[in-house]
């Protein structure tokens, strides 16, 4: 297999693609869309952004110290990437996408999307100046989900509701599941009920078999082992000793008389 080594780059796909809006004390708010975006820590809960100094919503995110991602679906995917390339400065977001800002349930200034099934609320602890972009690490103070996907047990189905990826420059929907965390290294979990009981006995039986099959054959073995060593002798009690023909007790006077004979003729 044949690589090619590039130059240092961002090669690291896919992400997620989320919209991130924001507000300042002036009462102004704006959608980004950013996929330099991700988790730092279980507990507390963390995340990061990742902007440039020069986009129209840096200066709210660090005048005001909060923003919210929102999780985008198939059906919002428009709406991201024109969030993304159009800017706050032109263009009134919340309206050109027909969006929905509400308020947030833990922060002064930043709204939510409402037609984002999950809005993941932040208040900015520590700001980094990297390089081309500058990163918030923040402090996840809420999540709101839409009630929308809970299942009849009352659990949160995520990945019933469309989410997307960005990939190299292209948005895509998640494929088929493969399998869950764990799977691995996870044990099969025992048949139950009838059908199990049912496997159980079939197992059971299969093993039997094989058990009277390893018996059968060492019978076997046995039989043969008793049985080569008297053939054996058999044939070498039949085998003339050093080329010699051999002969009954009986046959050797007539067959000593015969041997005579053709001394006593060899000699006339």
């Amino acid at each position: 297999m044949a690589k090619q080594t590039w130059k240092p780059g961002n090669m690291l796909y896919p992400l997620p693609a989320v919209m991130v809006s924001v507000g300042d004390k002036e009462g102004n708010t704006n959608i980004l869309t950013i996929a330099w975006t991700g988790t730092v820590c279980t507990n507390p809960p963390m995340v990061y952004i990742s902007v440039r100094p020069e986009r129209y919503s840096y200066h709210m995110i660090e005048e005001s110290g909060e923003f919210v991602i929102n999780l985008t679906t198939e059906e919002l995917a428009h709406a991201a990437d024109y969030c993304g390339v159009r800017s706050g400065r032109d263009v009134d977001k919340w309206k050109e996408c027909a969006l929905t800002q509400r308020k947030a349930e833990t922060l002064k200034y930043a709204p939510v999307v409402a037609e984002s099934p999950v809005n993941i609320e932040c208040r900015v602890v520590r700001k980094e100046e990297l390089g081309s972009h500058h990163m918030f690490l923040a402090e996840v103070t809420a999540v709101q989900a839409d009630d929308a996907y809970l299942d009849e047990k009352g659990r949160f189905d995520l990945n019933r509701t469309g989410l997307i990826a960005y990939s190299h420059g292209e948005y895509l929907s998640l494929g088929e599941k493969l399998g869950t965390f764990g799977y691995s290294v996870r044990k099969k979990s025992a048949p139950s009920g009838k059908s199990g009981k049912k496997e159980k006995a079939v197992q059971a039986g299969k093993k039997g078999q094989d058990v009277q099959k390893r018996k059968n054959s060492r019978r076997q073995n046995a039989r043969e082992a008793v049985r080569q060593p008297a053939e054996q002798n058999e044939k070498s009690s039949r085998r003339p000793q050093n080329g010699k023909k051999k002969y009954s007790r009986q046959a050797a006077p007539a067959q000593r008389g015969k041997i005579e004979d053709r001394k006593i003729n060899k000699h006339k």
